[in-house]
């Protein structure tokens, strides 16, 4: 699987599948949550209202709707407690099950945002360490992981643990409808 990074907006990456760090209802809420539930229209909403919720570290997938993506792989980080909590092993659950889901649907590019990094509270730097280390430990059948920084002190992070530089054109095919 090769991975890079790029600083952009998760709604207009067209690729397979986006990663949404949701809250546990999946109704939409501030930050990346807000920003995918606006640019996907309200049929988002529909969905995940049907999906029951999420558990911390687990992964749930609607269609994509209005966003250039076919899907919507909805995943919810861990609040930071201080880190005493398994707060590390939820967010790499994350990545783990977002790939998972992704194989299970056929996706074979996928964009991630920096999960649990804003109103949750990771620590940045810890977060990409444990995103990079955690994909790269993956087998799957997704090709390519567009990390999706949304801004130029996350794109640092996520070079400094070794992520190519990305383009910020889309990905060269994505798996057909």
């Amino acid at each position: 699987m090769e991975l890079e990074v790029i600083v952009g907006d998760i709604t207009r990456q067209k690729v397979d599948a986006i990663v949404n760090a949701a809250n546990q209802t999946l109704l939409g809420g501030g930050g990346v949550d807000g920003a995918i539930h606006r640019a996907a229209g309200p049929r988002l909403l529909e969905a995940c209202a049907k999906l029951g919720g999420c558990h911390t570290g687990d992964a749930k997938a609607t269609p994509g709707f209005d966003l250039p993506c076919r899907w919507v792989i909805h995943t919810v980080g861990p609040v930071w407690y201080g880190g005493g909590g398994g707060e590390d092993l939820a967010l790499a659950s994350c990545y783990r099950r977002s790939i998972e889901v992704a194989d299970r649907l056929g996706a074979t590019t996928v964009a991630f945002p920096a999960i649990s990094t804003g109103a949750y509270g990771f620590p940045p730097d810890q977060a990409a360490a444990i995103a990079v280390s955690t994909l790269r430990s993956l087998t799957a059948k997704v090709r390519r992981v567009r990390l999706i920084a949304f801004d130029q002190r996350t794109f640092r992070l996520l070079e400094r643990q070794g992520v190519e530089p990305g383009s910020s054109e889309d990905f060269d095919s994505l798996t057909p409808p």
